[in-house]
């Protein structure tokens, strides 16, 4: 699958070792399993690889707070204990938001994805 970036500091922090670190105030073991998630991203053929794993908890990110989450997606950093998670947003072949983002119609189609950022939970 191809993996996009929101921009070149998400990218850096996705891919560049010391920025996770610096990201997770020096905790080396999120920042691996940072880089080891957004490489197990490239593996996959198409997103559906993805959402049938179970540690990486894939889910739809709901509105919350008057903030429009529609479209938007996670996985965990790490594990469910972890407040970390990566948040994704699906792309059609054109590298565009589809119009209808239902995950149970697109998931074996979906081949690339849009790293939108990495926080915390709830922030």
């Amino acid at each position: 699958m191809k993996v996009v970036y929101a921009s070149k500091k998400v990218e850096k922090q996705c891919t560049d070792p010391k920025v996770a670190k610096k990201l997770f105030s020096g905790n080396d073991k999120l920042a691996v399993s940072l880089i080891a998630r957004i490489n197990a991203l490239k593996q996959a053929v198409v997103l559906k690889d993805i959402i049938v794993q179970p540690p990486f908890h894939f889910h739809k990110l709901l509105n919350k707070n008057g903030k429009n989450l529609e479209g938007l997606f996670a996985i965990d950093v790490k594990t469910r204990r972890d407040p970390w998670r990566v948040i994704l947003r699906p792309l059609d072949e054109n590298g565009e938001q589809f119009a209808s983002c239902n995950i149970d119609e697109i998931a074996g189609i979906v081949e690339i994805v849009r790293i939108e950022e990495v926080s915390r939970h709830y922030e």
